[in-house]
């Protein structure tokens, strides 16, 4: 019996300009060479080796001009189609019987989904219902932004009947409250309630945002105790560094079309809205925004909650439009 080795993990974060392909290459090769080392396993991790050489060729990928290191021969008629979600299920199949003669689980961390194309989302996911059907040790975990429960319904059917969609969002209160005052009373200070309060209210329990308002609020302390005028001193600050940082990385890299959109949504204040409304803010049909819409849901810029409807992806941020962009003209 192989001996049992624990977990192989392959973790990557998608972004625009890569490919998944790119993305998992290096990581996959990586985890089948010290499968290979496992008695009991060396056969399927060196198929498996075969097959991402497959794969490679046929998408003819490289990294630096470096056909990744692969000096064996690619295994015939397995993975070399050139076609993504033909080849990435045989690829992780053959991953897979690796991990499975090991005795080591296999997982896959993927974050910023939201960036995968169509056909690579699909491809994850008919990856991932033939390992189950086949009741291998693989395990996909991704996090990405709310639109990625959409693409996963338009890429496969049965793509709700083999996840499970947990939302992350704004902290609960508890939570918050938690990660404000512990670290205060852990240096020997304290806050006051109705300071810790105003950071849940002014940041709307968004995790950096909590941290940068604490951060500040701790500045602004000149006692052992923070207080809602620290909070408040703090508050111009806080948004200063959001502006210049934060909101202003995301604002860059949209065009002028897309600034002017998104200008529009934020005449609306927070939350979702019509797009019918902010195409009427534009004095533009709907249809005619589409693209530019559709452009800044792949960026991550917003998202549709329900069918019709739009809302930034991060909190504040129609505030930061209204000052970075004053005039909606």
């Amino acid at each position: 019996m192989a001996e049992k080795v624990g977990y192989k993990t392959l973790s990557v974060e998608a972004h625009e300009g890569r490919t998944l392909a790119d993305l998992i290459i290096p990581g996959i090769q990586s985890a089948l060479y010290k499968l290979s080392t496992i008695e009991g396993a060396k056969e399927y991790a060196r198929r498996g080796l075969r097959v991402l050489k497959s794969f490679a060729n046929g998408l003819k990928l490289t990294i630096n001009d470096i056909d990744y290191g692969l000096s064996i021969s690619p295994e015939q008629g397995a993975a070399e189609s050139g076609k993504i979600e033909i080849d990435l299920p045989n690829l992780l199949l053959a991953v897979g019987e690796a991990a499975r003669s090991a005795r080591s689980p296999f997982a896959i961390l993927i974050d910023e989904l939201q960036y995968l194309s169509q056909s690579e989302f699909s491809a994850l996911i008919m990856s991932i219902h033939k390992i189950t059907q086949a009741n291998l040790p693989v395990v996909l975990i991704g996090a990405g932004l709310p639109q990625i429960l959409g693409l996963a319904g338009e890429s496969k059917s049965y793509a709700e009947r083999l996840f499970r969609y947990p939302r992350i969002g704004e902290l609960t209160k508890n939570d918050a409250t938690t990660a404000i005052v512990k670290p205060v009373q852990v240096e020997g200070s304290d806050i006051t309630q109705d300071a810790v309060d105003e950071i849940l209210r002014i940041s709307e329990r968004y995790p950096y945002f909590i941290q940068q308002w604490a951060h500040d609020s701790w500045n602004m302390c000149a006692s052992g105790v923070i207080t809602y005028n620290d909070v408040v001193a703090a508050t111009e600050v806080s948004i200063s560094a959001l502006d210049d940082n934060f909101f202003r990385v995301r604002f860059d890299r949209c065009t002028p079309a897309e600034k002017k959109y998104m200008r529009a949504l934020a005449e609306y204040g927070p939350g979702s809205h019509r797009s019918g409304d902010i195409a009427y803010t534009l004095n533009v049909k709907t249809q005619s925004v589409g693209p530019v819409r559709s452009s800044l849901i792949k960026k991550g810029m917003i998202y549709s909650p329900q069918h019709g409807d739009t809302a930034f992806t991060v909190p504040l941020f129609d505030a930061y439009m209204r000052r970075v962009m004053p005039d909606t003209a």
